[in-house]
């Protein structure tokens, strides 16, 4: 296994623990570019608490801000998802494994 930088690790399955976070997310996920203002736009909540949560997602390495003329546009970054795949791929590969071995102990038990 690859050495993992926990830290982002914990930044990246942080950020991914709020509904709002995820759904900034899903929305850039599909290709939109849009300011903080225009995702808040589906939300209950002030644009503060928007901009705190696309900070998170920020700080993350998931989302990148570019100042486009005066507004400061946010896109989508997947490549920071890899690492945490790649962390879930190696312990579903782990415990596929177990699951197997148990199985086949209590057909062999039968």
């Amino acid at each position: 296994m690859l050495p993992v930088d926990d830290d982002a690790l914990d930044r990246t399955f942080s950020a991914l623990a709020h509904p709002v976070r995820r759904a900034i997310l899903g929305r850039l996920a599909q290709g939109e570019v849009a300011s903080v203002t225009d995702l808040a736009e589906p939300f209950d909540m002030s644009l503060v608490a928007v901009s705190r949560h696309v900070r998170v997602l920020e700080d993350a390495g998931l989302i990148s801000r570019k100042k486009e003329g005066r507004a400061r546009r946010c896109r989508y970054e997947p490549d920071t998802l890899g690492e945490a795949k790649d962390w879930i791929d190696t312990h579903q590969r782990y415990w596929s494994a177990q699951l197997d071995a148990l199985a086949r102990y209590l057909k062999g038990s039968e």
